[in-house]
């Protein structure tokens, strides 16, 4: 088969389109026939500096299709259903092994770009704002990087929970196109310090939550917007470095800074975030929840989708499709 693939990290250049042995279904597993791959932040950082157990590496969090075969001990799925696959690598390829248990159905009349790109920014979002942050309707919330994956995910469910939303972006095109997802108050951070917006918007109130995917300076400002119990929410580090917090300077509003990582919430608490998942995906397929592709890959240009996913001019997903 063919796939995507990496001798060694570094840039996008780095990928490779190759031959590959095809996967088999080990105990537990199936195998999907890819339709579409959803290039998530995780994979541009396992590209550029992850660890990898063989060469050629495949990397890849996301990808969506059909199953082809099934491993011993597996139960509720067979060849030809379609499913949205996760794991920690793997889903830059024309066929991927995965577990069985790390699979979800996709209803009827979703696309496979679509469902590929629901479990990780929308189940990030929703842990960042409701299971972290404490979001409640009537509450405010800041989310930083408004035009990806999380943020679209997190404004809309924040809309909908009865929130206020506060949202930064790079360009006034972005955040004028972020209102139709339900975002109250845009932040142009190219023109205006979102410390000082963010005062202006809520006369020095503050927001309840900040979601914040950036680190660096802008995670340690973002303790400077919080109302009073406010939470700071940090789930990545796109600036990765200089995201150190002096923890007295969460001391005199009673302010919280909590982590949120996907990944870990799956291995620990698997029953409930893959039912949580899953009625995410159900959203989206009824409707109620919005992906937003910008661009699709051919598989043979990897390399090209994923220097394009690191320009952040994208406004929403970027995906391939082999």
């Amino acid at each position: 088969m063919k796939a995507a693939v990496i001798y060694e990290n570094g840039g996008p250049g780095v990928l490779r389109y190759e031959d590959v042995p095809d996967p088999e279904a080990a105990d537990g597993a199936v195998v999907v026939d890819t339709e579409a791959i959803s290039i998530e932040g995780g994979d541009l950082l396992a590209r550029a500096q992850g660890d990898q157990a063989a060469t050629p590496h495949v990397v890849g969090y996301l990808n969506a299709g059909t199953i082809s075969a099934v491993g011993a001990g597996v139960e509720g799925l067979a060849v030809g259903d379609r499913v949205v696959a996760l794991n920690m690598d793997g889903s830059h390829a024309a066929k991927r092994a995965v577990p069985a248990a790390l699979t979800w159905a996709i209803p009827d009349g979703l696309d496979a770009a679509r469902a590929a790109c629901v479990p990780v920014a929308f189940g990030t979002a929703q842990e960042c704002l409701f299971t972290a942050g404490g979001l409640e309707a009537g509450q405010t919330v800041l989310v930083h990087a408004g035009a990806g994956g999380v943020g679209m995910a997190a404004i809309q469910l924040a809309k909908q929970a009865g929130a206020t939303v506060l949202a930064t972006a790079s360009s006034d095109e972005k955040l004028d196109r972020l209102k139709a997802y339900g975002l109250d108050h845009g932040i142009n951070y190219a023109n205006e310090s979102f410390v000082d917006a963010v005062k202006r918007i809520t006369e020095s109130r503050g927001v309840d939550v900040v979601i914040d995917s950036i680190g660096g300076r802008n995670l340690v400002d973002g303790i400077d917007v919080l109302a009073y119990r406010g939470t700071l929410v940090s789930v990545g580090l796109a600036a990765r470095a200089g995201s150190e917090i002096e923890a007295r300077s969460l001391w005199n509003n009673n302010n919280a800074l909590r982590g949120v990582f996907l990944g870990g919430a799956l291995l620990s608490e698997y029953g409930r975030i893959h039912a949580m998942i899953g009625d995410l995906i159900e959203r989206v397929a009824g409707g109620e929840l919005t992906v937003e592709i910008d661009s699709s890959f051919p598989l043979a240009e990897a390399a090209a989708a994923h220097e394009y996913a690191e320009s952040r001019k994208a406004f929403g997903r970027v995906v391939i499709e082999p």
